[in-house]
């Protein structure tokens, strides 16, 4: 892949874009941090995936005044329909994935833009399982399925990754903006990866901090979703 122009790191933007399905119980306080995070031009679009907890009176009541772009699914279409929906609408130089809980927090942006602008990076990862970072202590099969999987991508995908399904994915603009995105669910994390590395894209880990849920605090991905990433890494990886 020819090089990158360089982004200018003292006037670039970051669209910031927030897949939603039923997080009334975190919206205002996720949104205030991303308002409130350390990077000068932000553009925050939202994207609610058909809630019915009454997160979208939330958006439209309290929050939509408050971000550049609320965009509303008629029907609920997965995750990873909404973030291609939040990518295409998207114009900043750098495009960020973020939860709409508060598992990851927004106040890293700083430290994860800059192997982008310092480094040449196409693609950021923030890993769960890299030293150094405080993180809440929680479920070891879930662990072990992640890191199963981040084995079996870098083993299709030829990278080093620690942490393939992590939440907290940067991007520069003109690069996830020119992947043509199909998975709508969980399987969005593989397919991602797979096509990027596939297109050469130079990627980068930065060890995050991670505040995770449990189900019962409203955990949304099951135990059958490995099959469902495994599926995607088979089909985008062998297929």
């Amino acid at each position: 892949m020819p090089p990158r122009p360089p982004i200018d790191p003292d006037n670039y933007l970051l669209s910031v874009v927030i897949p939603c399905f039923n997080e009334r119980g975190t919206l205002p306080q996720l949104i205030d941090r991303v308002r409130s995070s350390p990077i000068a031009r932000k553009q925050i679009i939202v994207v609610d995936d058909a809630s019915t907890d009454g997160s979208r009176e939330i958006l439209r009541d309290k929050i939509a005044p408050l971000v550049d772009k609320v965009i509303y699914h008629p029907v609920n279409r997965g995750k990873g329909a909404a973030m291609r929906t939040g990518f295409a609408a998207s114009t900043g130089d750098i495009v960020a994935v973020q939860d709409a809980d508060l598992e990851y927090d927004p106040a890293e942006y700083p430290r994860l833009v800059e192997p982008i602008l310092k480094h040449g990076a196409d693609v950021v990862y923030g890993s769960r399982f890299r030293g150094g970072e405080v993180h809440r202590v929680l479920l070891f099969w879930h662990m072990v399925a992640n890191r199963g999987l981040t084995l079996v991508s870098n083993a299709i995908s030829n990278l080093n990754l620690t942490d393939m399904e992590t939440g907290a994915k940067l991007f520069r603009g003109e690069v996830i903006r020119a992947i043509d995105l199909r998975e709508d669910r969980f399987g969005f994390d593989p397919e991602v990866t797979v096509k990027l590395a596939r297109r050469g894209c130079v990627f980068y880990e930065v060890g995050i901090t991670y505040h995770g849920r449990t189900y019962g605090e409203g955990k949304k991905i099951r135990a059958s979703d490995a099959f469902t990433v495994l599926l995607s890494l088979l089909r985008y990886g062998l297929f």
